[in-house]
């Protein structure tokens, strides 16, 4: 059965996802988000949604890129 690359956990329904610098094996969306969402800056939670990017740092929204000193980004809610 394949592993799960997060907690090692052997599942028969495992899936594989693929990204420009790599892929990994998951048992669920959770270990998969835990392994490969980049996480905020600012607050350190995991990004699940669009978010926001600056210099090559990533942030979960505006407030946070703010909070760190980058202006200019608005949150289109």
């Amino acid at each position: 059965m394949p592993k799960c690359d997060t907690c090692g956990n052997d599942y028969d329904k495992a899936f594989t996802v693929t990204m420009p610098h790599g892929s990994g094996t998951f048992d669920s969306f959770e270990c998969a988000i835990h392994k490969l969402a980049p996480t905020c800056e600012h607050c350190g939670c995991r990004i699940i949604g669009h978010g926001a990017e600056h210099d090559g740092k990533f942030y979960c929204c505006a407030s946070c890129a703010k909070h760190s000193g980058i202006t200019g980004i608005d949150d289109r809610i």
